[in-house]
């Protein structure tokens, strides 16, 4: 049997007959396998380790060991009883796709194989965004069972936004989204209890070794009729996302608008695709059926050609890029790099009052994308106010911990409130559901520090939903008497004096509540901690802040206004208010709240050990345009957290 290429891309697919495990592999020991799963973190986000063979990060071999493949096996089994008991079907179906890793196709190879040999029926997408998995597998989750495009699940490999060498898994069922927190950890434990098995080497080899093989011969030649089905189900369902809504006379209505403004302003746009998963996705057809003008760098997929992260130093090329057709055609005035498996992507922006291209914070990206979503609802008439300004209309957003006060400033003006939740997108997702039932309406929502935004339907956070954002921000301007996005948003928000006609996104940036946060991914916000236990570690970090604060509160009253603190922890989907006890936080967020003695905040420090990666973050944020308080708030959390880390 000759390799099976994908006819799109020419990558391999895969090799039916070379079969990646046999009887030398039933040797592997319980002891290598526990050590293999001791370096994995394993959380609601995704299972994440560093596959490469020699155990380098950054290292781009395709090839996984022994010991990985037999952990990716037991994952498959583990997921098939998983789907097996929540659909009640014996041959549930599974959909599978992977991002642009070296090693995604390995993993994939072993994983297909065990699924089949589970009895499950296995839908191979290959290639694919992960926004682009999660609608496909909500559109086949709609068929009936058994009609032979259904779906109960989907497996996705990747590792976000982590260095090339790592990869790793996310779990979901059919509503769009990954398993919720509580659904995940109890995989995480069947997962860790079948891997200690002492023949756990042996029931994966078995498992691979006895797939059907005409059966994985039909799935990989059929990958390019699923990824297809794939690709127009995302198509169709973006559109919802965008607009708002199923019916698609309004989704024109609202849609022939934006091509107005576009035509009428001569708008366009760059990517750097990062040989990203969304090489193969969307994004081109999507963006010039509106009239975009879009250019495209790094655009063949596993081209990935800088750091995947798509926060500071990974946004140079394209601001670069930007910089050199914006003076070739000043039409062309935003640009977006997405991380490799395409759910999110960090802007930059042509700054006419600069002169020149700069890069959005990910935490101001989120602000933009919130201002266009809520004033979506208003101009839609799906936010209402009465003679006083108050909102009629039950509306929130929810939103993770670290996201920058800057939102509740933003919250405030439409005249909504703001829920918060642990770090993790099925965390937020699952706090939006929660509030969904209670009578919100939750258009909106995401992790502010992380870039990105997740707009209803949609359950997980998408560059082309952002993208759009801040496009209809720039297109659906005002008409007569109906306000558009940004005149809205500068009445609700007391700036109507700064509105006018021909605002550019300068303009829209510039009308943004003033804050100074720190980024994610700076060398600031990380820490390597020697605590396991993070509630030990709180407790003490509580006796030194209580400590420092005495030493602290006068310099900060006179030279900041600050009187008073309050500390919140975020666990799971669940925000505590008035803690006593900092361990309380737990493994979660903790964070603490610098008020004036009206009660205003003006600034907080935040707390919280990664569950996707071996660091342990800290934050500050800051009201207004100094940056003396963020700077001086981070480098005393820091020198606490240090403190605690290494008392007794």
């Amino acid at each position: 049997m000759a390799i099976i290429r994908s006819p799109e891309s020419g990558l391999i697919i895969g090799d039916p007959e070379n079969i990646p495990l046999g009887d030398a592999e039933k040797n592997i020991t319980a002891a290598d396998l526990k050590n293999a799963v001791d370096r994995m973190i394993l959380s609601s986000s995704g299972w994440r380790t560093v596959f490469a063979e020699n155990g380098d990060e950054e290292n781009r071999e395709s090839g996984i060991s022994p010991v990985y493949r037999i952990i990716m096996a037991t994952g498959a089994a583990v997921f098939a009883d998983y789907l097996k008991k929540t659909s009640g079907s014996s041959n549930p179906a599974v959909i599978v796709g992977l991002d642009t890793r070296p090693t995604g196709q390995s993993i994939a190879d072993v994983m297909i194989r065990a699924f089949l040999s589970e009895g499950c029926r296995v839908r191979y997408i290959f290639i694919t965004a992960a926004p682009e998995i999660m609608a496909y597998a909500r559109y086949c989750g709609a068929k009936p069972a058994g009609s032979g495009g259904d779906a109960q699940g989907f497996a996705y490999i990747s590792a976000s936004h982590n260095p090339i060498g790592h990869n790793g898994l996310k779990f979901g069922l059919i509503d769009g989204g990954v398993l919720p927190a509580p659904e995940a950890d109890g995989l995480i434990q069947e997962f860790r209890r079948r891997i200690a098995l002492p023949d756990a080497a042996g029931r994966a080899v078995t498992s691979v070794t006895g797939a059907d093989i005409p059966a994985l011969t039909e799935i990989y030649s059929g990958v390019s009729a699923a990824k297809q089905e794939a690709y127009r189900a995302y198509y169709d369902f973006t559109l919802e996302v965008v607009t708002g809504t199923r019916d698609t006379g309004r989704q024109n209505d609202l849609l022939e608008t934006v091509k107005r403004g576009i035509a009428r302003n001569s708008l366009g746009l760059v990517a750097d695709f990062n040989g990203s998963a969304r090489t193969m996705s969307i994004d081109r057809e999507f963006y010039t059926s509106l009239g975009l003008k879009f250019r495209t760098m790094n655009d063949k997929p596993r081209e990935i050609a800088h750091r995947i992260v798509p926060e500071g130093e990974s946004l140079e090329p394209c601001r670069l890029w930007l910089e050199e057709l914006h003076g070739e055609d000043p039409s062309i005035i935003m640009g977006y790099v997405p991380d490799c498996d395409g759910d999110r992507g960090n802007i930059v922006f042509w700054d006419d009052r600069q002169g020149k291209a700069r890069s959005l914070e990910a935490q101001e990206v989120f602000a933009l994308a919130c201002v266009s979503e809520l004033a979506h609802l208003v101009w839609t008439g799906e936010l209402r106010y009465d003679l006083k300004g108050n909102a009629l209309d039950k509306v929130a957003l929810a939103v993770n911990g670290p996201t920058s006060l800057r939102i509740d400033r933003i919250a405030q003006a439409f005249d909504v409130p703001v829920f918060r939740a642990e770090v993790g997108e099925p965390n937020v997702v699952g706090l939006a559901r929660k509030l969904r039932e209670k009578g919100y309406t939750v258009r909106i929502l995401g992790e502010g520090a992380a870039g990105g935004n997740i707009t209803h339907p949609s359950a997980v956070r998408d560059p082309v939903d952002t993208i759009l954002a801040l496009i209809k921000l720039l297109t659906i301007r005002s008409e007569g008497e109906k306000m558009g996005f940004f005149e809205l948003w500068c009445d609700l928000s007391d700036q109507a004096e700064t509105y006018r006609a021909d605002f550019t996104l300068t303009d829209v940036i510039a009308a943004l509540p003033a804050f100074v946060t720190t980024g994610a991914y700076v060398a600031d916000a990380l820490l390597k901690v020697k605590t396991a236990d993070h509630s030990v570690l709180k407790n003490r970090y509580q006796k030194i802040f209580l400590r420092e604060w005495e030493e602290k509160k006068d310099h900060l009253k006179k030279r900041y206004g600050i009187t008073q603190w309050e500390a919140a922890a975020f666990v799971g989907m669940e925000e505590k208010n008035g803690l006593a006890n900092f361990g309380e936080a737990g493994n979660g967020g903790l964070k603490i709240l610098f008020s004036n003695e009206s009660g205003h905040t003006l600034a907080c420090i935040w707390m919280r050990g990664s569950k996707t990666e071996p660091v342990f973050r800290v934050m500050a944020d800051a009201e207004g345009s100094d940056p003396r308080l963020e700077r001086e708030l981070i480098e005393w959390q820091r020198r606490m957290v240090t403190e605690a880390d290494s008392a007794e």
